[in-house]
């Protein structure tokens, strides 16, 4: 029992003399700033602001001879398809189409495109005769059959764009290490969109002084980092359009970012006649409700409530 009272005596001196250094300790504080001149407060708060000031254009100045800090955001461009009232497929425009081509001849070398069946092209860029015969270009692996053997057949327009590897560890393999992206859905996969994939594909330039790339790297600033594995693959003439069309570096890159924006969005140009439809039913529905309510509340908001008391 006495153990118990002088351990709880004890731990209460303790507490209070804590608190009563604390007290000292803020009182000794206040009364050395209190003690200081108008002068002496100027000249340490001048001290810190040029201190902090000095600091953080330092800071700045460091940020921004980064070689790292090189990258640069895609740039806006005036897409046809950019606004409420624009298609993305336009009868008389061939852009997809000659997309198709630019993917088929330069990107398919390396990047695969799993999602998109050749039945998608039908009433985008290819006739169904058309897009029959590009299909049958490819030899798919079917069966098996009735002896259970595995067998090479022509592609159907139920059968999706070939890949270029027959998996990731070849494809590494081939690639120095670096696995190239399926372009199914790029253009939602990056920030920027079809912006970003056009200016990636004509931004290559020589690497600036204090950027090291390793071997099988190029310098681009659109890519985060800086390096990237990919060669630079558009060049000016690269392919020849079958409508023929000139094909410059940005034509080409003009038409792959188009092509690939509806690939992954093949739903754009239905998505933006669904929105003119409903604002317009909207608007039908918004006048009548509007001529509802005042039909049905003129009598209340109209009336009149006069008070007259009875009399005596």
């Amino acid at each position: 029992m006495a153990t118990t009272v002088g351990r709880i005596c004890g731990a209460g001196l303790l507490k209070s003399n804590h608190g009563a250094l604390r007290h000292q300790a803020r009182n000794l504080t206040t009364a050395s700033f209190s003690g200081w001149t108008k002068g002496r407060k100027t000249l340490y708060a001048a001290l810190g602001i040029l201190t902090g000031g000095t600091g953080a254009l330092l800071f700045a100045l460091d940020q921004s001879v980064r070689a790292s800090e090189l990258e640069l955001h895609s740039p806006k461009n005036p897409w046809s398809h950019n606004g409420f009232l624009h298609l993305l497929i336009m009868p008389d425009d061939y852009c997809i189409r000659r997309g198709y081509e630019v993917y088929k001849q330069v990107c398919a070398a390396c990047h695969s495109m799993r999602f998109i069946a050749y039945r998608n092209l039908i009433g985008v860029s290819h006739t169904e005769p058309e897009a029959k015969a590009e299909a049958e270009e490819i030899q798919v692996q079917d069966g098996p059959d009735e002896q259970g053997n595995m067998f090479m057949r022509p592609g159907k327009l139920s059968d999706y764009f070939p890949s270029p590897y027959a998996n990731e560890e070849a494809a590494r393999a081939a690639n120095n290490g670096a696995f190239p992206p399926d372009l199914s859905y790029i253009t939602l996969a990056r920030h920027g969109g079809e912006d970003y994939v056009f200016a990636l594909l004509t931004g290559y330039c020589d690497a600036p002084a204090g950027v090291v790339l390793r071997e099988g790297q190029y310098y681009n600033p659109y890519f985060p980092g800086g390096a990237i594995s990919m060669a630079q693959a558009l060049y000016n003439e690269t392919i020849e359009y079958a409508d023929g069309t000139p094909a410059s570096a940005s034509q080409l890159a003009k038409d792959v970012s188009t092509f690939l924006k509806w690939a992954a969005e093949p739903e754009h140009d239905t998505r933006k006649l669904m929105l003119i439809k409903c604002l317009f039913i909207f608007t039908l529905l918004a006048s009548v409700t509007y001529y509802f309510k005042r039909h049905k509340w003129t009598v209340i908001k109209s009336r009149k409530l006069a008070f007259r008391p009875s009399s005596k």
